[in-house]
């Protein structure tokens, strides 16, 4: 890596002559092979989603959300009207392009167009949607949004350091963990502390092809298990 050197013999990042702040995300939609992203809408979507939601045994999807889990469909609706629209967090629905149902959500939020960096969150998967190539390509449908359409050059996943299956999947679709910031949040009457992942545009177009090798059809066999790990692509 070339270091840069300023008029004090100090060192210094490396020069950004061109870089210009990044346009805002607007509330488009993006379609794939086996998923579509929607603008959440708690009227064309929320009640899809709280029958995708009510597949789960319990309510364990929910402990390291914000959110708890909802009691009947009528609190899903009016937590979904409620932040459907957002400026940030901006949530999306994810639609089953075989059976045109939402089955989940994602947003992006912390956002920084000044300096080209957002984050995704709000991570909810219902169990139609968990461990499917639905779930991957949504990722990377958001992804290529922001690295490919804003030209962002950061993007990044927290969690709570306690929750391994997100810390799981975050290095699986090709984040890099940058630390943990301890006692970072208080929620629901406990203490969070927080893994920051990351990745950058200068990594992003290897991990495009991977994940368009991943999600071809030639790489699943006929009972749809994989052939190769979306991890041995890149």
């Amino acid at each position: 890596m070339t270091q840069h050197i300023n008029e004090y013999g100090q060192p210094i990042g490396a020069p950004l002559p061109e870089w210009q702040p990044r346009q805002w995300p607007g509330y488009e939609v993006f379609t794939g092979q086996y998923c579509r992203l929607e603008p959440l809408s708690a009227e064309r979507h929320g009640r899809e989603l709280y029958a995708a939601y009510s597949q789960a045994n319990d309510g364990r999807d929910w402990t390291y959300m914000f959110a708890a889990p909802f009691a009947d469909e009528e609190a899903y609706l009016a937590y979904a009207k409620n932040i459907e629209q957002g400026r940030d967090p901006m949530h999306f629905a994810v639609i089953d392009v075989q059976s045109q149902r939402a089955v989940g959500t994602l947003a992006l939020m912390r956002i920084d167009a000044k300096n080209g960096a957002v984050e995704v969150g709000h991570v909810a998967f219902s169990p139609l949607l968990k461990q499917t190539c639905m779930a991957t390509e949504a990722h990377y449908l958001l992804m290529r949004y922001a690295f490919d359409q804003l030209g962002y050059r950061r993007y990044e996943w927290k969690c709570d350091s306690c929750n391994q299956p997100s810390r799981k999947a975050a290095l699986r679709l090709g984040f890099q963990l940058e630390g943990i910031f301890r006692q970072a949040v208080v929620y629901k009457g406990r203490n969070r502390d927080t893994c920051w992942f990351s990745m950058i545009d200068a990594e992003w177009p290897q991990l495009k092809q991977a994940f368009e090798r991943w999600l071809a059809v030639e790489n699943f066999h006929a009972d749809g298990t994989q052939r190769a790990k979306l991890e041995a692509l890149r």
